[in-house]
């Protein structure tokens, strides 16, 4: 009898894994639900395979959002045509391109041959399927209109991907830039400065403040170059082990979003994903609970999914979305008021997309203001570090032309 591997929520919200053993993934998830657990992913446990296990073209390819969009727009034109879904997943497992995300549409092809659900054919692959997808495509599969989900599904992925390459497209001049005057500032300390010390020594001349200690950190990254990726790795790992516990999550996740320039940009960003997200679940058929879960685990924030959070027990007690919202003080007054229109006309689906629209176009304003000031700011930065360098090798220099004098 297989067994299955399920990650679920307890009667007290707190999330655990829990181990059991069915005939199908669909007695399993009787038997959990049974027991009181809130779903949120189920497998089936995989025995050890080591020819897998040596494939590393697949195991280490990843399944961007790009790809899945280009999967459901082409997947929703087969199954519109008329085409079966099984032999739909046969022709595109053909095509694709990613490793990973091929080997997934093969096994989910054979699942759906075998008499098993999309949906649940999907959900074993949770790293190319995650729970907003197989929400979505169970809900398409419950109500007969799954070619029109999977249109939603590709609408949805092209929009995150669209703003994802809005806000790298923030982050990467800086850091490029960055980089770049970091490694010219080493390279001139490292070679240069030793050059000039030397010969003002045998000059006789005493060397600056300023330009002894740059000497010391000339000594310092050729003597000691190799404390430089220990102290990197150090403080990544410091950093990932703190914000894996909930306090340093929260702690993390609540100073983003006080960042000077930065913390706008994330706010807007994360309120334009929780409402597409939101709007495209409930527009699909999703209950809205479930749908509050999914946007919580997607969240990318915890400040936010914690908001999220509260919004769902609001629900469950006979409240309102908007009502929570504003009670924790995340999300910006006009997304509130335009959710709260929405839960009184009805029409929440419409209101959240108008909203995603608006703040997607925000998140668009934002990073050109934030590029047009980054740059400036970079300029200063590197040539405070050029004017270090040169300050360092010209100061002996005055000092000579004054012993001279």
């Amino acid at each position: 009898m297989p067994s299955f591997v399920a990650r679920v929520r307890d009667t007290q919200g707190k999330s655990r894994t829990e181990k059991i053993v069915a005939e199908s993934i669909k007695e399993a998830r009787v038997n959990l639900r049974q027991q009181g657990f809130v779903i949120q992913e189920l497998k089936q446990a995989q025995a050890f395979d080591l020819k897998s296990a040596l494939d590393f073209n697949t195991r280490f390819a990843t399944v961007s959002v790009k790809d899945k969009a280009v999967f459901s727009r082409q997947f929703a034109a087969l199954v519109n045509a008329g085409v079966a879904i099984v032999r739909s997943l046969g022709v595109l497992s053909e095509q694709c391109n990613n490793p990973k995300l091929k080997k997934a549409l093969m096994d989910i092809s054979s699942d759906v041959q075998n008499g098993l659900n999309l949906s649940d054919a999907m959900r074993k692959h949770p790293q190319c399927f995650d729970g907003l997808y197989v929400s979505m495509v169970q809900a398409g599969e419950v109500g007969g209109v799954l070619d029109e989900v999977l249109n939603r599904l590709a609408k949805l992925l092209e929009d995150v991907a669209r703003l994802q390459n809005q806000i790298k497209s923030a982050l990467s001049y800086p850091v490029v830039v960055g980089l770049l005057a970091v490694a010219i500032f080493i390279g001139m300390t490292v070679f240069l400065i030793p050059i000039f010390a030397a010969i003002f020594k045998d000059l006789g001349t005493q060397l600056p403040a300023l330009t002894q200690f740059m000497l010391e950190v000339s000594k310092f990254l050729v003597g000691f170059w190799w404390t430089l990726p220990i102290i990197f790795v150090a403080c990544s790992f410091s950093y990932k082990t703190y914000y894996s516990t909930p306090v340093g999550r929260l702690n993390i996740d609540s100073l983003s979003l006080k960042m000077p320039l930065f913390g706008d940009l994330i706010q807007k960003s994360a309120v334009a994903k929780f409402s597409r997200t939101f709007g495209s679940l409930t527009r699909s058929g999703v209950p809205i609970l479930t749908s509050l879960e999914i946007v919580r685990d997607t969240a990318g924030n915890q400040v936010i999914a914690n908001a999220i959070d509260a919004s769902k027990v609001e629900v469950q007690q006979g409240g309102m979305i908007s009502i929570a919202l504003q009670k924790e003080k995340v999300f910006p007054a006009m997304a509130i008021q335009m959710i709260s229109i929405g839960e009184e006309t009805g029409e929440i689906d419409a209101m959240l997309m108008k909203v995603a629209d608006f703040y997607e176009d925000e998140v668009e304003q934002t990073v050109k203001a934030l590029t047009s000031i980054l740059e400036p700011v970079m300029i200063v930065v590197i040539g405070g570090m050029v004017a270090t360098i040169l300050l360092s090798m010209y100061l002996p220099m005055f000092a000579v032309f004054e012993k001279l004098g």
